[in-house]
């Protein structure tokens, strides 16, 4: 989560901030004005989703957040016919409304829907730009102001939830990694109100937990659970009370592993 305390622009418009690792945001913005899609990759928690509520408001763009999962199927972005009133009358998904009416649509971690969203997503990811819906018989052509951006974590994936190469090769894309040490002290800090050096320690205890991935633990702690586990350390929390609460028991469900994370945090947390 590569985040700072909310800001406002000139026009007193809420702009989220953001702590720019590279070049992510004229990227961005260059694949904005030429109408490219984008797709963002990286572990959970390192600030993909807070890019793009940065990137829009910035843009002054509208925004439209779909989060994926395994029964998200193709018609429920797309839309479908409902009864209202005794009439049938169709209905977009927030896909269709976006393509409509411009704007971004921002599909969170796409691999967790079904295979049948790829398919409509192709012909809006090539020099088309369209989407058809066949169930009205009409083909949407994206405005200029409609952009697609998708995300997904490829740590997290396994033969029967991987995206595609064909698909990956349609997409303009952005590896999102966890800051360097001292920076994401001073975003710790800043969004949990915890002063930076009892978050120095979180920090660092995050860092030995990340180099037990895939040995212990499946996933790594994010900068979400940093901000957590120092909100409540703010709040007036033990230390290892909130790292158990927020770092520890969110990784795992194995007593072992729990008992070995506890035995690492003890040796960094006072």
């Amino acid at each position: 989560m590569n985040m700072l305390s909310p800001a406002k622009n000139e026009a007193e418009v809420f702009i989220p901030s953001y702590l720019p690792k590279s070049n992510e945001c004229r990227l961005f913005e260059l694949a904005w004005t030429r109408q490219l899609p984008l797709l963002l990759k990286g572990p959970t928690g390192c600030g993909k989703t807070r890019f793009v509520n940065h990137m829009a408001a910035s843009l002054g763009l509208p925004l439209t957040t779909v989060s994926c999962h395994d029964d998200l199927a193709a018609a429920d972005l797309t839309g479908r016919y409902l009864l209202k009133g005794g009439d049938t009358v169709w209905v977009d998904g927030p896909l269709t409304r976006s393509v409509r009416e411009g704007g971004i649509c921002y599909l969170d971690e796409i691999v967790e829907a079904r295979k049948d969203v790829a398919v409509v997503l192709h012909p809006l990811t090539d020099d088309r730009r369209i989407l058809p819906l066949e169930r009205t018989g009409e083909t949407l052509v994206a405005p200029p102001g409609f952009m697609l951006v998708v995300s997904y974590n490829p740590g997290y994936q396994n033969i029967l939830k991987a995206l595609k190469p064909s698909t990956k090769q349609r997409f303009v894309a952005i590896e999102f990694g966890f800051l360097p040490r001292n920076q994401e002290i001073v975003i710790v800090a800043t969004e949990s109100g915890l002063d930076e050096a009892r978050v120095a320690p979180l920090v660092d205890l995050a860092h030995r937990f990340r180099a037990l991935k895939g040995s212990d633990v499946e996933e790594e702690v994010s900068t979400r659970l940093l901000v957590y586990c120092a909100a409540l350390i703010d709040s007036g929390m033990a230390a290892r009370e909130a790292v158990l609460a927020a770092m520890i028991e969110p990784l795992t469900d194995d007593p072992d592993v729990r008992s070995a994370l506890i035995e690492v945090a003890k040796a960094v947390i006072v």
